[in-house]
């Protein structure tokens, strides 16, 4: 996404050159390299099996607990390819800096969901949701992509990154929604993972649902078998879900938000790389969760 928003903020002008679309595609190499470093440490904490329908990195009998050393490896390898290739440039510092924050928000995201998930369900909030979205998916997997493009092409206008961070925190809670629902209701098949988070405990977009529409008696299954890994006691949070009807609501809140985000991104300033979001929003929208 970084090589498609930075020919769509360039085009036209003189900076389209050869060099300048090797520097776009470098740095989205180090955008892959950062999405191993959290992918990998985050199979670790929640103790996943699968991953893109291969076996989570750790998980195999030739790696263990090495995989911390590679995921080690994969961050650091972002800054001596920046080091190498982009310290002669004036957004040098501004491309360090963006990698440097929004690896430390991942990382409290990442903290803050694994804190969270060592609570009783009864004090998921959406506060806390958003807090961990906000940290965890939106910024680095949305954010960056787009801010890395803006910085290449010299974009200076504060509002254009402004816009484009309050759209893509949008894509995070969209995305980040989407996970939890396939989490519980997909096909592993298709997913391309087992699903976990009833099992982990974890604060998701279902969870804090469940318990902003629960009665008395149904807060009292939740907080009975939530979190807990024996199949029937996962089955019967599946069949909570079912019987408040998250599953309409999910289909609702899915099409709503896809509207709400459309209609922000057409009315992004001038300079904002609108077709390139646009394109983002659709491959969530119709992406394969693989």
């Amino acid at each position: 996404m970084t090589v498609l928003a930075y020919k769509e903020l360039v085009s036209g002008g003189n900076q389209l050159t050869t060099e300048n679309l090797r520097l776009s595609h470098l740095l989205g190499w180090c955008l892959e390299l950062q999405h191993c470093t959290i992918l990998i440490t985050d199979d670790i904490i929640d103790n996943s099996t699968t991953r893109r329908d291969q076996l989570c990195w750790h998980r195999r009998d030739d790696v263990g607990l090495n995989a911390i050393n590679d995921a080690l490896l994969f961050e650091n390898g972002i800054y001596e390819l920046l080091r190498r290739h982009f310290r002669h440039l004036h957004c040098y510092v501004q491309l360090l800096e963006l990698f440097q924050q929004n690896t430390f928000k991942c990382m409290l995201g990442q903290s803050l969901d694994m804190l969270i998930s060592r609570r009783n369900v009864s004090t998921f909030s959406v506060e806390a949701y958003t807090s961990i979205v906000r940290n965890k998916t939106s910024s680095h997997f949305f954010y960056l992509p787009i801010a890395l493009a803006l910085h290449l092409a010299g974009i200076r206008e504060q509002q254009i990154y402004d816009d484009c961070e309050r759209i893509t925190f949008e894509f995070g809670n969209f995305c980040q929604a989407q996970n939890d629902f396939l989490d519980c209701f997909g096909d592993p098949n298709e997913t391309g993972k087992l699903g976990t988070d009833i099992q982990a405990n974890k604060c998701t977009w279902l969870a804090v649902k469940c318990m902003e529409r629960a009665d008395e008696r149904q807060r009292s299954i939740m907080e009975k078998f939530y979190g807990k890994n024996d199949p029937q006691e996962v089955a019967r949070v599946k069949e909570l879900y079912e019987e408040l009807d998250l599953i309409e609501i999910y289909t609702k809140y899915e099409k709503e938000t896809y509207n709400n985000i459309e209609t922000m991104i057409f009315q992004a300033c001038n300079g904002a790389p609108r077709k390139t979001l646009l394109k983002m929003l659709n491959q969530i929208n119709q992406r394969d969760i693989k």
